[in-house]
């Protein structure tokens, strides 16, 4: 045997030896991400993180499907399906109970519809609109990928757990308890290394390294915190995360993991979405039926859109281009769409009960981190 083959085979041996040692600790991998899909970048390569979501930017997956808006109701536990450029439903289908979000596939070939009762996902296919046979997941509040497309991450906010699962068939890999109550959202670090989880209901904020699949850090916000949506700045530095409690949204040194300031934007600050140009961060103040757009470069609201006679907005996203807001109505069966020049109402189009995680669909972007649509 040659010199070379004998040094291999010790390699293989050595590798065995640790991966059975490593085993109990270590998540196993799921299955790799598709070729066709540009895989996360360095951070060092490029100062936005969302230099990939611009209008026009479109990835080959999504480059010529219908504009929609797909609307669970979490009351009449369907999905509304609304055609973006007309304003009318052009679909409608049962799901199972009580639907929270439609979330983008990270390969962005797949919608799929949060069940939360029912205890699973509907698969979706944004082309036809049409629902596919559910697949059975414990609890799933939310879901997340993660940025090199090798995990689906669901928030079980009832059950206190974050899983790691197969991206494609969703079988459970690795369950990982939290020390918190209420996991629901959550956004990753430019590099992917890490994500931090709001906890709805101790008012925490976890850590988890994302390669260990293990929370590194709690962080609480304050008494009485009630977190909600998680987003990070473009250039990387800076995690905002709404508090639907105190009216506004934390911001978090993501180096450090500490506090770095709180910015007031209204009552029930809930929802949180990047500009298509990366300049501010609409919030959704869904107590007060407001949205509030925080200037990234100067940490601070600069404008403040209030809805005719109020409303409840929650979640959404930005259309494709960026000149429109969608956001659900969650306690008034609407859905708003709202001009991202001067705040207009540009039209209220009547839903289902209890209109929630609404996904605007197609964005550009490379892949999906999940929720209602955080491309990068």
């Amino acid at each position: 045997m040659s010199p070379a083959r004998v040094r291999l085979m010790l390699g293989l041996a050595v590798a065995a030896v640790a991966a059975g040692c490593a085993s109990a600790v270590r998540p196993p991998r799921a299955s790799p991400p598709p070729a066709h899909v540009a895989v996360p970048y360095h951070p060092r390569e490029q100062r936005d993180v969302y230099a990939h979501d611009r209008p026009g930017m479109f990835a080959p997956a999504v480059r010529d499907l219908p504009a929609r808006v797909y609307v669970p109701d979490s009351g009449s536990d369907d999905v509304i399906v609304v055609d973006q450029r007309s304003f009318k439903t052009v679909g409608r289908f049962r799901v199972g109970r009580r639907p929270q979000h439609v979330v983008p596939s990270w390969d962005l070939r797949t919608l799929w519809v949060n069940d939360n009762d029912s205890s699973d996902l509907v698969p979706v296919n944004p082309r036809t609109g049409r629902p596919g046979r559910p697949v059975p997941v414990d609890d799933p509040y939310n879901l997340y990928f993660t940025p090199d497309g090798r995990f689906a991450v669901v928030m079980a906010e009832r059950l206190q757990r974050i899983d790691f699962r197969d991206p494609h068939t969703m079988r459970a890999v690795h369950r990982v308890e939290v020390p918190c109550r209420g996991p629901n959202h959550a956004d990753f670090s430019a590099g992917g290394d890490f994500f931090l989880t709001a906890c709805e209901f101790s008012g925490d904020v976890l850590k988890v390294d994302t390669a260990r699949q293990k929370v590194v850090g709690v962080l609480r916000l304050s008494h009485g915190a009630m977190p909600q949506d998680v987003k990070l700045s473009p250039d990387g530095r800076t995690f905002y995360v709404a508090d639907m409690m105190a009216g506004g949204v934390w911001m978090i040194d993501a180096a450090t993991f500490r506090k770095a300031g709180f910015i007031r934007t209204g009552a029930g600050a809930h929802g949180l979405y990047v500009s298509r140009d990366s300049r501010y961060l609409y919030v959704s103040n869904r107590g007060e039926g407001s949205i509030s757009l925080i200037s990234f470069a100067r940490r601070r609201v600069a404008a403040r859109w209030r809805l005719p006679g109020g409303g409840s907005p929650d979640m959404g996203g930005v259309s494709a281009d960026g000149k429109v807001l969608w956001l659900s109505g969650r306690y008034d069966s609407v859905v708003y769409a709202i001009s991202t020049a001067d705040g207009r109402l540009i039209r209220k189009l009547r839903v289902g009960a209890g209109p929630h995680g609404l996904c605007v669909y197609p964005q550009p972007g490379r892949y999906s981190l999940g929720h209602t649509g955080v491309f990068r």
